[in-house]
């Protein structure tokens, strides 16, 4: 699957039956793409769950996290039961075509989770 790391993670979720949409927007007059609450790419949902995701390319994972860590929105959206992650996309090798999702999970201020998630959908 080619493309932008937002067009595979939404291919990825929608792949585990989440209801997705694309909340960042570009801004004409600032001429800057804005994210909701500075860190939301895509909101997701399923019965009882709402996940917030920022995706990036798998070279800006630990900038997009640390810009996550760093918002004065994190504690209000964490606490309204919403999970946070970052995906970050990466080719192993430009001989193998197949793409990597690199998830960090945002558990609160201070902590993350992280995994990999192979390719088996993901191609280039």
């Amino acid at each position: 699957m080619a493309g932008s790391p937002t067009q595979r993670s939404l291919a990825a979720l929608r792949a585990a039956e989440w209801l997705c949409a694309v909340v960042e927007h570009w801004n004409h007059h600032a001429k800057i793409r804005q994210d909701l609450y500075g860190f939301v790419d895509i909101l997701a949902v399923k019965p009882g769950m709402t996940l917030a995701v920022q995706t990036t390319t798998a070279s800006n994972v630990a900038a997009r996290v640390a810009k996550i860590r760093e918002s004065p929105h994190l504690a209000r959206v964490l606490a309204a039961g919403w999970r946070v992650e970052v995906h970050g996309w990466a080719r192993p090798t430009k001989t193998i075509r197949v793409w990597r999702q690199r998830v960090v999970e945002i558990v609160s201020n201070g902590k993350r989770s992280e995994r990999q998630r192979g390719g088996d959908t993901q191609r280039a």
